[in-house]
C-alpha cells in the first residue's frame, strides 16, 4: 500500500463499486471534487497540487481500475473491462457510495480520458471538467503522424498482442517506468525518489502491467467505437470544461488543444502552462491556482 506520509491530511479507504475495490483518499471540506491521475502513475500525482484544495473542497483521490491500489479485473478479450465507460463507471459510483450525487472532476493523461467519458455517460454527476494535458483519444487516432507515433510511441507498443508488452515491461518495470515518464517530463523537471518507487511498486505486480495493457487496448478498439458514436449522435460534454496542457508536451506541440476541445465540449476555455506532460507534478502551484479560479 501507498504510505500514508507521502499524502499527509488525507484519509485513506477502499471501496467496493460492483464488485470492483476502488482506492482513495479524501481531505477537505466543501463541494466535492474528484482527480484522477494518468499513466504510469497512480493517485500520488496529485499529492503537490491536492493539499492546496482542500480549503475550498471535499477532495478525492482516486486510483483507477488497474492502477496503484484499486482492483485490477482480468482483461477481457473484447476490451470492455478496461473500456473508459467501465473506468467512469467505477468512479461515478465511488463518487455516489461517498455520499456525492453531483461533482466537479479533474483528470491528467489516461485520467482526463476517464474523466471525459464519465462526464458524457453521466452529464448530471459532472459539473465542471477540468482536462489536463489531452486532447480526445478519437481525435489523437484520427491525425496520426510521424511525430505523434514518436512521441507517444506506447499508444502503439501496449495494445499489441499475444503478452509482448506484459513480457517487456514486467522483465523491468523500474526501466520502462523510468524511460517512459523521463522524456515526458519538462526541461529540469522530475519525479521525487520516493514517489517514484511507489510507481514502480505497483507496476511490480503483473496485475497492473496487465489492467494498463488493457486500457490502451481498450483504447485503440471498444473505445473508439464509443466515442464515434457518440460524436455521430452529436453529444458534446455540456458542463464548463478548463482545458490545460504544457507548452513543452507533445499536446503543446502538435495540436491546438482549445479549437479541438470545442468540436467535443460546448463550454470551453484554458491555457498552456511553461511544462511538460506532467503538470501537477512540474508547476503545482500554477494547476492550483488554474483550478481554484475555474472551480470556484
Amino acid at each position: 500500500m501507498t504510505s500514508p506520509s507521502l499524502l499527509p491530511g488525507f484519509e485513506y479507504q477502499r471501496v467496493d463499486v460492483a464488485g470492483v475495490t476502488v482506492n482513495c483518499a479524501v481531505g477537505g471540506s466543501g463541494p466535492p471534487l474528484l482527480l484522477l491521475h494518468g499513466y504510469p502513475e497512480n493517485h500520488l500525482m496529485w499529492r503537490q497540487v491536492a493539499p492546496g484544495l482542500t480549503r475550498d473542497h471535499t477532495v478525492v483521490l482516486s486510483d483507477l481500475r488497474g492502477y496503484g491500489d484499486s482492483g485490477k479485473p482480468a482483461p477481457d478479450a473484447a476490451g470492455d473491462v478496461y473500456s473508459k465507460r467501465s473506468m467512469a463507471r467505477d468512479q461515478a459510483g465511488l463518487m455516489r457510495q461517498l455520499g456525492f450525487g453531483s461533482f466537479q472532476l479533474a483528470g491528467h493523461d489516461r485520467g482526463a480520458r476517464v474523466a471525459h467519458r464519465l462526464a458524457l455517460d453521466h452529464p448530471g454527476a459532472v459539473t465542471r471538467l477540468a482536462v489536463l494535458d489531452i486532447v480526445p483519444t478519437r481525435h489523437v487516432f484520427r491525425n496520426v503522424t510521424r511525430a505523434m507515433a514518436t512521441a507517444y510511441y506506447h499508444w502503439f507498443f501496449l495494445p499489441l498482442p499475444n503478452g509482448t508488452p506484459e513480457h517487456m515491461i514486467g522483465a523491468d518495470p523500474a526501466y520502462w517506468i523510468r524511460s517512459l515518464t523521463g522524456p515526458l517530463l519538462g526541461e529540469g523537471a522530475s519525479i521525487e525518489p520516493a514517489v517514484m518507487d511507489d510507481y514502480i511498486r505497483c507496476f511490480s505486480d503483473p496485475r497492473t502491467i496487465a489492467g494498463s495493457c488493457a486500457d490502451y487496448r481498450s483504447a485503440a478498439s471498444t473505445d473508439l467505437v464509443h466515442d464515434d458514436e457518440t460524436f455521430a449522435a452529436g453529444q458534446k460534454v455540456g458542463c464548463p470544461v478548463l482545458v490545460l496542457w504544457g507548452a513543452q508536451s507533445f499536446v503543446g506541440r502538435g495540436y491546438e488543444p482549445l479549437s479541438v476541445w470545442r468540436q467535443y465540449a460546448t463550454d470551453v476555455r484554458g491555457q498552456p502552462l511553461p511544462t511538460g506532460h506532467f503538470l501537477p507534478e512540474e508547476a503545482p502551484a500554477l494547476v492550483i491556482a488554474a483550478l481554484r479560479d475555474f472551480l470556484g
